[in-house]
């Protein structure tokens, strides 16, 4: 019964979520299967049109023109201060990680500043770790209680941002760690696939139930159902940017990833989909880390999707520390410049592609003040750039 009841409370809270989400006055259309508007998204107001005669196709254009995006990796590893992936490099064992969340408040994640300080940069959209690897959830989901909602946070920060940058007419885009879960007890195990799907614990982690492939069926249940309520929770979303790309190319047989791409563009026909530089080809657009040319990992399958995806926009991601994407406490006070930025910027535009400018904000939520000047004189550059461009 109260499982009941706490899924009744759910259903209400999404549903008033999608309203402030996707606007007032805004609900007279519906997309099949979601609970999002088909009035132009306010990141595609310049493109009503198009977006009317292909919601996909817009959302490509507008791409293509924004250039610019923050990334942001949060979860409960930034509390640890020593990168996102610190769970499987210290091997660190599930029960003992899972603790974190008892600590997670983000008091001071501000959706309204960020979405300000993408603005002041210059930048026409975000892109947050709504899951990464670890598997805890920065968002309301009713399949696990793993989540920013049920900690002491007791926020969803997913629709925090999503109404921010709705307002101010940002995309917003949505990573989910597709392929690689280090807590889920269903995801496969190292021994029959990557060596970093699972820590190199010592002793057998207990609460790992993975045995045969057939059981991965069960993880992939769970992604499609978190993947239908980031899609139909916060109104128009971007796009969907999956990753770790290697965790697919070990066992591509595994991931349904046709039935994946479907079930996203039938809840957002204008969300576009990215997988680094492609799982089978029907990606919108290519995400390489650091650099545009793509690595040789992936073996033939990720050679076939590279070629099916050659000619597709680019987004080259890098981050404003050294190497980490998570907040590295280590790296405090060596971040990259605005000098650092503004050569990234040109590279990308060199070669026709975005930058998507990653801060790993600190554990509080807040974003580090070294990332925040850098950010806003990078946008001072830019708009000084824009000024002499208008008067030359």
């Amino acid at each position: 019964m109260k499982q009941a009841q706490t899924s009744r409370k759910r259903t209400v809270m999404s549903r008033r979520v999608l309203l402030q989400t996707c606007g007032a006055g805004a609900a007279m259309m519906l997309w099949p299967q979601s609970g999002c508007v088909a009035t132009t998204p306010s990141y595609l107001a310049d493109y009503p049109s198009l977006y009317r005669k292909n919601p996909r196709h817009a959302a490509i254009e507008w791409f293509k023109q924004a250039r610019f995006g923050l990334f942001m990796h949060y979860g409960l590893y930034s509390q640890l201060g020593r990168g996102e992936w610190v769970m499987l490099h210290e091997r660190i064992p599930v029960a003992e990680y899972v603790k974190l969340k008892d600590t997670f408040t983000a008091e001071k994640f501000d959706a309204d500043a960020i979405t300000d300080l993408a603005l002041e940069a210059g930048m026409k959209y975000v892109n947050i770790t709504s899951r990464h690897h670890d598997g805890f959830c920065l968002f309301r989901t009713d399949q696990t209680d793993y989540n920013s909602v049920d900690s002491p946070a007791h926020r969803d920060l997913i629709a925090e941002l999503a109404g921010a940058c709705r307002r101010k007419k940002l995309g917003l885009f949505l990573y989910y760690s597709y392929s690689a879960d280090w807590r889920h007890p269903y995801f496969y195990s190292r021994e029959v696939g990557w060596e970093h799907a699972r820590p190199a614990y010592d002793k057998p982690e207990p609460s790992y139930k993975f045995s045969k492939d057939e059981d991965f069926k069960h993880y992939i249940r769970y992604a499609h159902a978190q993947l239908r309520e980031l899609l139909t929770q916060y109104g128009p979303i971007a796009g969907i940017w999956l990753d770790p790309i290697r965790g697919y190319y070990a066992r591509p047989d595994l991931f349904p990833i046709e039935e994946t791409y479907a079930l996203i563009r039938s809840l957002q026909p204008n969300c576009l989909i990215s997988f680094k530089q492609g799982a089978n080809g029907d990606e919108d657009f290519v995400a390489p880390e650091r650099k545009s040319t793509i690595h040789k990992r992936g073996g033939k399958v990720g050679q076939q999707a590279w070629e099916k995806n050659r000619g597709k926009r680019a987004e080259i991601c890098n981050t404003l520390q050294k190497r980490k994407w998570g907040y590295n406490q280590s790296e405090d006070g060596k971040h990259k410049t605005a000098d650092d930025v503004m050569k990234m910027l040109a590279d990308a535009k060199a070669q026709n592609a975005n930058l998507l400018l990653n801060t790993g904000p600190l554990p509080d939520g807040s974003i580090s003040p070294e990332d925040v000047a850098t950010l806003r004189e990078v946008g001072r550059r830019l708009r000084q750039q824009a000024s002499m461009k208008a008067t030359a």
